[in-house]
């Protein structure tokens, strides 16, 4: 019992079902948009005008793209447009990237903030500020006063 009053003291704010909700459809709503941005960079490479889709139309338009329609909702269809080999290749490539991206940004984070992390280690920058040469060297007359002498500035 002395644990758990220990826990809710230092931890104002448990951990509960709203933050891995709320980072999951963040998640989520980044791979959709993902879609719209290969169907569009597919487009443009193919000669099309760089498009997207009006905002009434990203996720009703997402499983036409997802077949490989280069054209779903778009206002404006371009005369030339990428092939459906073209647009799935450019949607994998790109939602790869971006989960790899993620995964690497949720492995930092959890690194740094996580339940895992080594609580009240300094990072190696403050360990540089505090002990680190520069340090000695800049306060060398007060360390060893009998080898160095003071700068001008501080003789006064």
């Amino acid at each position: 019992m002395a644990n758990l009053q220990q826990e809710r003291r230092t931890n104002p704010y448990p951990w509960s079902w709203e933050i891995p909700v709320g980072v999951t459809m963040v998640i989520g709503f980044v791979l959709i948009l993902t879609v719209h941005v290969a169907r569009a960079v597919a487009n443009w490479l193919s000669g099309a005008p760089w498009a997207l889709p009006e905002s009434r139309a990203v996720f009703t338009s997402l499983p036409s793209i997802l077949t490989g329609d280069p054209t779903a909702g778009l206002d404006h269809i371009p005369a030339s447009h990428a092939s459906a080999n073209s647009v799935i290749s450019w949607v994998i490539f790109l939602e790869l990237v971006v989960i790899a991206a993620t995964t690497w940004a949720a492995v930092l984070t959890l690194r740094r903030f996580g339940p895992g992390r080594i609580k009240g280690m300094a990072t190696p920058d403050e360990v540089e500020q505090v002990l680190g040469l520069a340090r000695l060297r800049k306060h060398a007359h007060i360390v060893r006063p009998d080898l160095h002498t003071a700068p001008e500035s501080r003789r006064r």
